[in-house]
Parts: C-alpha cells; sequence; structure tokens
C-alpha cells in the first residue's frame, strides 16, 4: 500500500471518469495520470446500472451544453462501438403521443430535436406508429432513427483497457477518506495508501458534492439519488417491443416516464419509476443510510423542491409499491400488456445535483477549485456523450491549470 503520485488524479472509475483519464493520456501523453475507485471494479454504480440507450439529443433545451454534446457524443459513442467491435444496435425510438393533450408537448420535442440538429426527425400518424411499432398506440408520435442501444460497463472497460495501454494506471478498492491541500499538490489520502497528484478532478458521481466538501469547494450544491426502478418483460412477450418507445415527458421534470427498452443482449425493460432513494447507493426499496437521508433533508433546497414536485413524486412512489398502477401506465402505451407480462427486474441509482433554491440542474456543470476540477453535475446523457464530456473536461482543466503551457516534470515528487 505504498505512495503513489502523479501529474492528475481521477477520482471516480465509471464512464465519465475513464473517458476523462482516456482523454487526459491521449491529448498529452507525457502526462502520469491515476484513475481511483473505491469499489473494487470499475463501472460499479451508474454506470453498471444504466439502461444502455445511447441518446440522440432530443430533449435537451437548444443551446445547453447538454444539447450539444449529446448529439456529438451519439455518434462518437456509435463509432467507437463500431471501431471497437462492442455490442451494438441503432434500433431507432419513438416517442408517442397517446391523448390530445400532449400534442404540445410533442411538438416542443420536434422543435428541440430540429433546433439541436437530431438528425432523420419524423413526425407520424396513428397507422406509421403501426409501422414501426405494431404493438404500440398512439394518435402521433415522433420518430428518432439514430437512438441506439449499448453496453456502457463493456464500453466503460475498453475505455480502461485503452488508457492502461497508453501508460495510465487505475487503482481499485482506493476509497477517499481526506484530501489534504499542498503548496504544489493534492494529497489523496485513501484507504489503500497515498495519491500525490499536481490536480485532481472529481468525477465521483453520486458522492461528488461529498469529494467537493472534502476538498473545501462550495459548490452549493447536493446530489439526490433517484433510483430507478424496472420491470422486465417475460421471454415469450418480447416481440412487443422492435425498438425504443417513449412517452412524451415534461422537459421541466429530469425524468422521462414509464418507457419501453430493448437490451443489446437481449431483453426488454418496462419503466422506470424515478424515487428519491434514502441511500446514495440504494437500489432496493428498502435501503438506507442515516448520512445520506440527513444530507438530503438538511438541505434547504430539497424542501423548495419537494414542494414543486410532490404531487410527481407520489405518483413515482404509487407506482413503486403498486404494481397493478404501474401496468396502467404502460398500457397508455402498449395496450396488450398485462401485469403476468411483467416480473421484476433491475434498479440503478441516478445522481442529480439540485441547489439551494430547490431548482434541478438541468445542464452539466463544473467548477475549479484549488488545483481540483469538480465535474457536480452529468445525469444522462452522460454515458452516450462520455467521450465528448472527457474531452470538454479535459480542455477546462487545461484552461484552468495550464496543462498545455507548462512543462511538467512527469516522475518527479509532488511536494506536500
Amino acid at each position: 500500500m505504498g505512495d503513489k503520485q502523479c501529474d492528475v488524479a481521477i477520482i471516480g472509475a465509471g464512464i465519465v471518469g475513464l473517458a476523462v483519464s482516456l482523454q487526459l493520456v491521449r491529448r498529452f501523453p507525457g502526462v502520469k495520470v491515476l484513475t481511483l475507485d473505491k469499489e473494487g471494479e470499475i463501472a460499479a454504480h451508474q454506470t453498471g446500472h444504466n439502461s444502455g440507450v445511447i441518446h440522440s439529443g432530443l430533449y435537451y433545451k437548444p443551446g445547453s451544453m447538454k444539447a450539444r454534446l449529446c448529439v456529438e457524443g451519439r455518434d462518437a459513442m456509435v463509432a467507437f462501438c463500431r471501431e471497437h467491435g462492442l455490442p451494438h444496435e441503432v434500433c431507432g425510438k419513438i416517442i408517442v403521443a397517446t391523448e390530445e393533450g400532449e400534442i404540445p408537448g410533442l411538438n416542443e420535442l420536434l422543435r428541440r430535436g430540429r433546433a439541436n440538429g437530431v438528425a432523420g426527425l419524423r413526425e407520424l400518424n396513428a397507422s406509421e406508429i403501426r409501422a414501426i411499432e405494431p404493438c404500440a398506440s398512439g394518435i402521433r408520435a415522433l420518430h428518432v432513427p439514430g437512438a441506439a442501444i449499448t453496453d456502457f460497463k463493456q464500453v466503460a472497460m475498453k475505455y480502461a483497457d485503452l488508457f492502461r495501454e497508453a501508460g495510465g494506471e487505475v487503482l481499485l478498492s482506493h476509497g477517499l477518506e481526506r484530501i489534504v491541500h499542498g503548496k504544489d499538490a493534492i494529497v489523496l489520502e485513501t484507504a489503500s495508501g497515498t495519491v500525490r497528484a499536481r490536480y485532481a478532478i472529481n468525477c465521483a458521481g453520486l458522492h461528488s458534492d461529498l469529494v467537493a466538501q472534502m476538498a473545501g469547494a462550495r459548490l452549493g450544491l447536493r446530489i439526490l439519488p433517484f433510483r430507478g426502478e424496472y420491470y422486465e418483460i417475460v421471454p415469450a412477450k418480447r416481440g412487443l417491443v422492435r425498438g425504443l418507445i417513449y412517452p412524451v415527458a415534461d422537459p421541466s421534470f429530469p425524468f422521462l416516464g414509464v418507457h419501453f427498452t430493448r437490451r443489446v443482449a437481449g431483453g426488454v425493460d418496462a419503466g422506470p419509476n424515478a424515487v428519491l432513494a434514502f441511500k446514495r447507493e440504494g437500489y432496493a426499496r428498502t435501503s438506507f443510510n442515516l448520512r445520506d437521508a440527513l444530507d438530503t433533508a438538511l438541505f434547504p433546497g430539497f424542501w423548495k423542491m419537494a414542494a414543486r414536485y410532490w404531487k410527481s413524486g407520489l405518483g413515482e412512489m404509487y407506482r413503486s409499491w403498486n404494481k397493478h398502477a404501474f401496468t396502467a401506465a404502460a398500457r397508455k402505451l402498449m395496450p396488450e400488456l398485462t401485469e403476468d407480462d411483467l416480473q421484476p427486474g433491475g434498479s440503478g441509482v441516478r445522481a442529480q445535483a439540485l441547489d439551494s433554491s430547490g431548482k434541478l440542474l438541468d445542464d452539466f456543470y463544473f467548477a475549479w477549485h484549488e488545483r481540483i476540477l469538480h465535474v457536480g453535475n452529468v445525469p444522462s446523457p452522460a454515458a452516450t456523450a462520455s467521450l465528448v464530456i472527457g474531452r470538454e473536461i479535459v480542455s477546462r482543466l487545461e484552461e484552468n491549470a495550464g496543462l498545455g503551457r507548462v512543462q511538467i516534470a512527469v516522475g518527479q515528487p509532488a511536494q506536500n
């Protein structure tokens, strides 16, 4: 458990942290980079529980970083999967309005998609919906032909392989315990030794706000863990779904509603419910951690957010505990579906940043503080856009740390 030293330390070995690591060694081949994670495997949390959807950029506010990076990131991800022989399929998506009141929302998604440059968008009537998804029901829809699926854990593992091949090192079982700011270094004290780095990047996902606090950075944010709970369509009924089928979501709310997602390895998911978790890595309904629950409850912005979204939140919780209610929501898109066609599936926990005013941050958020670049909010489409997000983060580190202008003494001890 000897000390390690490097030029840049990446905190977090999920898909974003590994994408940053890879982009960093590609842009600066002489820079020594270490990536550390508290778990014994890479991509153990958000990445490893991802739905696998490669998004196209339809939902995001035009001009936002999410919109720009998602559209570019979708193409980069598909190209990466093709280049490295990773499982993927461009299966397309339809977003379906089932009643007249949803048409304005569908029109807004069409406007956003066109403004963002999403390729191939097409409006569908009821018969055209059936031609693409024979078992789906709706009065109007959007067809997004470029939507795709993959296995993001395999993508992350390939990032890690390429990073190591370029000279990088991944340190697992290195849970961060303390951060010390030196004159010319950041000292990361972990459960398995000390890492001394000239600079660090906080890609800790569900724990990114805690790492920022540990580093003395006041970002004014709290990470809320939202659990997404899925059912899986039984094997005999998987043929009901050909691609991806989504409802018309409220663009002001960062969740997409109950939808149907084909898995690249087989199987079809239905869901998710999106419920507040009482543990940052709380994958079960009964998961509870007192500190995590208090972190949420004692943050002033939480109660302001709850006052705004309590009705939606109650609906999500009701569907979480009541399979009949969940099935009813799913049947709006797929009338042939019955409760017997659904069996319990997996779950994931999403890190969603909340500010002190009660606003759920809609866009990616980065902050520089004393030699550390904090990745404060990178929700979906983070996996889709991970390669270009990694490039963006490296550019921000370069701008703040001067990596492109200052010669780094690779291999020399960083002084505390």
